[in-house]
């Protein structure tokens, strides 16, 4: 009768660098390795060796590596695990005389912050860790179930991720979600961006900490301000809002380009190619200049400015408070319309082809009509039916997978590529014919290891002079 043994380690460095768990367990022949953020479930992956000697000695292999790198032995449960700030809110019922025309409703059943939408679907997270993809007519296509809440969900082109209280990035661009970013413990998420594989974390402190694409930390910068709400990056800037106002950096982290001080605390940021728009507590949307911070133009609400967004350009400026309305602006501040949601605040919102896209607090995805006929229609009491839409009975779910799937020959059309060793770190590289084997590969880093070979489903090149992963990743045997 095969006995079981379990070596449990944890590496936690001052200034929570790192604060991670590793589970070595060997039962007979069998060595399952249990890994992840202190407090979390982890992931595991299993393997089978011919004797139970060789499991043994594998096991050693893996614990005496950790060992080197610090790791330490510990007991499970007794290092808390990282802080995360859940967003308090309060919502109020709307003032407007007339309610907004909602065409339709999606419960996700907990507070929702995540949105993006984009020109085939819609998505919604929310801080049970669901995302939901629906399309524009509102029937719903599938569902993401993360580790934990999601705080948001941004796009790089084409390229989705979304960003968890359990300190780490998913990446949903195919069936199977995977980790693509995995932030230091001390940082207490509150919003991120990212732009061209460079993803930019705000955090509770107001500090801001960039992360190349290959998951390492670049710089970070303390705020001037606390609660940091808003990050908006590209190509000129990363645009940092915090409790005393925006302050925009050098992407490389070269330095402070220009601080404006906003009427209030920013609670949310968006942006257009030549200006940011932050939302603040002293109820108004503020839009600064990208070359130096001037003020260009305030939207005044009634109520604190949970979310904001425009139409292309900024001709309209959308606005959302915390008494649930919606607001609508011309660009120079002229308040067009203010109407009801129906139903909570709008914690994020985003515009797309006439209509105006709303996550609120009690959870709701909601699809407005914002053009010109519905809000004047609805401004004199005419609204639609606006329809809840309902989960499909086998509705597709998706889950991070705790284990690479593997497979013997790579698929006609997919792509190898191939862990190395480089200056001390595990780097990837391209093995396949037809692209530049000197780039290297955006990566997740939890599954590296010295020699292995990857398939996936395509590389795209990106324009800081690397490659990114698009479709599932399998281990190649």
């Amino acid at each position: 009768m095969s006995t079981t043994s379990t070596t449990y380690l944890e590496l936690s460095q001052d200034g929570g660098g790192a604060h991670k768990f590793y589970e070595v367990t060997v039962a007979g022949q069998v060595v399952s390795v249990r890994y992840g953020r202190i407090g979390a479930a982890g992931q595991t992956q299993t393997s089978t060796f011919a004797t139970p000697q060789k499991a043994q000695a594998a096991a050693a292999k893996k614990v005496g590596e950790k060992v080197r790198k610090g790791y330490a032995p510990a007991v499970p449960g007794q290092r808390a695990p990282r802080a995360v700030t859940r967003r308090q809110v309060s919502s109020a019922p709307s003032t407007a005389r007339a309610v907004a025309p909602v065409l339709w409703r999606f419960r996700t059943g907990s507070a929702a912050f995540g949105i993006h939408v984009d020109a085939d679907r819609c998505w919604v997270g929310n801080q049970s860790g669901d995302v939901y993809t629906l399309d524009h007519a509102g029937e719903v296509l599938a569902r993401y179930s993360l580790p934990d809440g999601v705080k948001c969900l941004v796009a790089d082109d084409f390229w989705i991720y979304a960003g968890c209280d359990d300190g780490r990035v998913y990446d949903l661009s195919s069936k199977l979600p995977f980790a693509a970013y995995d932030i230091a413990a001390d940082v207490d998420i509150f919003w991120l961006d990212i732009h061209e594989g460079v993803l930019n974390v705000a955090d509770r402190g107001g500090r801001l900490t960039v992360i190349d694409h290959e998951d390492e930390h670049q710089w970070s910068r303390g705020g001037r301000g606390e609660h940091a709400w808003m990050v908006r990056a590209d190509d000129r800037a990363v645009y940092h809002g915090h409790s005393s106002g925006v302050t925009a950096y050098a992407p490389d982290g070269g330095g402070e380009l220009w601080h404006t001080r906003t009427r209030g605390a920013v609670l949310f940021g968006w942006q257009e190619s030549d200006a940011v728009y932050a939302g603040t507590g002293q109820r108004v949307v503020q839009r600064l200049s990208k070359t130096d911070g001037a003020l260009e133009a305030t939207y005044a609400c009634d109520s604190a400015v949970y979310s904001c967004a425009t139409s292309p350009g900024g001709r309209f400026v959308f606005a959302g408070d915390a008494a649930s309305s919606v607001y609508c602006f011309d660009r120079d501040g002229t308040r067009l319309w203010k109407l009801g949601t129906g139903g909570g605040s709008a914690l994020s919102m985003q515009y797309h082809e006439d209509r105006l896209y709303l996550v609120t607090t009690d959870g709701s995805l909601v699809c407005v009509d914002a053009s010109e006929a519905a809000i004047t229609a609805a401004q004199q009491g005419t609204v639609p039916v606006a329809r809840d839409v309902k989960l499909a009975a086998a509705l597709p779910t998706y889950a991070p997978a705790t284990a690479v799937a593997s497979v013997t020959a790579a698929p006609a059309g997919a792509v190898v590529v191939e862990c190395v060793q480089e200056g001390g770190r595990m780097r990837v590289h391209v093995v396949s014919d037809g692209y530049e084997r000197s780039w290297r590969v955006q990566f997740p880093r939890a599954i590296r290891e010295p020699g292995a070979r990857y398939v996936v489903d395509a590389l795209h090149p990106a324009s800081g002079g690397f490659y990114r992963v698009r479709g599932d990743i399998r281990r190649l045997l």
